[in-house]
């Protein structure tokens, strides 16, 4: 997409709302999935970026390891995904810490995981204290939060554990989610309920398309996806030539990326190992807001 393709959408946009949009586009961590791709495309980002490795059942907390221990000797600040259900117990909790400490790796990103089986642990709760008893290397350490809700989590639950959690993490980053309304509704709320922590907004990368809604049922939206799959005109976006571009979700959050109440800090892009892609519209979007 070329910076040009951009104005006729920016045009009406204050400046306020572009140096906002500027400012979050600037913060960014790369979330990216333990596949043979990863390293191939984990090279079209700029050196020394953000990047988050996932965790995946299928394929254990040592893919997530292997990929971060990679990715670091190249050069890159990596945030491995730390599952709490796929830590069969403290000692494997321990050897986990102390591969990242021997990494230099200074950020952990802790989440409960999908694992049908756990050990140990059952969430990131028990995983945090674990950490905290143990000790660990992590300057920074980072939790989920879910917009609209979790398909297997009463909200009544998720709210809480935020709060528990809070202690030991230094921000959160939301699930991926394709409604500003909800985005801003969910921050707003968890101000109120006094939760702090500064938030990188999880928002898709581009393309995708078909890819980019599978994907995104598998690790659950809530009812973001429920909603693309009965508006034609948002499906057609999607999946048409020009594929899914975050921009128009930022560009409805507006001015309240740049809240202080939001406290907002960057954004935490899922690009489903399209590095290529995402950086490109990234720097060209970048361009076109400042022009």
């Amino acid at each position: 997409m070329a910076s040009s393709d951009f104005a006729g959408r920016l045009e009406g946009l204050s400046q306020s709302t572009r140096s906002a949009i500027s400012q979050v586009l600037s913060k960014v961590r790369f979330e990216i999935i333990p596949l043979k791709n990863a390293v191939a495309q984990a090279g079209y980002l700029p050196r020394g970026a953000v990047i988050t490795v996932t965790a995946s059942p299928n394929k254990g907390m040592e893919a997530t390891m292997d990929l971060a221990a990679e990715l670091a000797e190249s050069g890159f600040d990596v945030t491995p995904h730390l599952s709490a259900r796929l830590h069969r117990d403290r000692a494997h909790l321990a050897a986990t810490l102390n591969k990242a400490a021997e990494l230099g790796i200074r950020r952990a990103f802790v989440v409960g995981g999908d694992h049908l089986h756990p050990g140990e642990f059952f969430d990131g709760l028990s995983l945090l204290e674990a950490m905290n008893e143990i000790g660990h290397p992590f300057e920074e350490v980072g939790i989920p939060a879910y917009p609209e809700g979790h398909p297997m989590i009463p909200d009544a639950k998720l709210e809480q554990a935020l709060l528990d959690k809070q202690p030991y993490a230094h921000h959160l980053a939301t699930q991926m989610c394709f409604d500003a309304g909800a985005i801003r509704s969910f921050l707003s709320e968890a101000r109120r309920r006094r939760i702090g922590l500064p938030a990188f907004l999880g928002v898709p990368g581009v393309g995708g398309r078909m890819k980019l809604l599978q994907i995104s049922a598998r690790i659950g939206v809530g009812d973001s996806v429920r909603f693309l799959s009965k508006n034609a005109k948002v499906v057609t976006k999607l999946l048409g030539p020009g594929g899914y571009d975050p921009g128009e979700l930022l560009e409805d959050l507006g001015d309240r990326l740049s809240d202080p109440v939001m406290a907002i800090q960057g954004l935490h892009v899922y690009t489903f190992n399209r590095c290529e892609a995402t950086e490109a519209w990234r720097r060209e979007y970048l361009e076109a807001l400042s022009q």
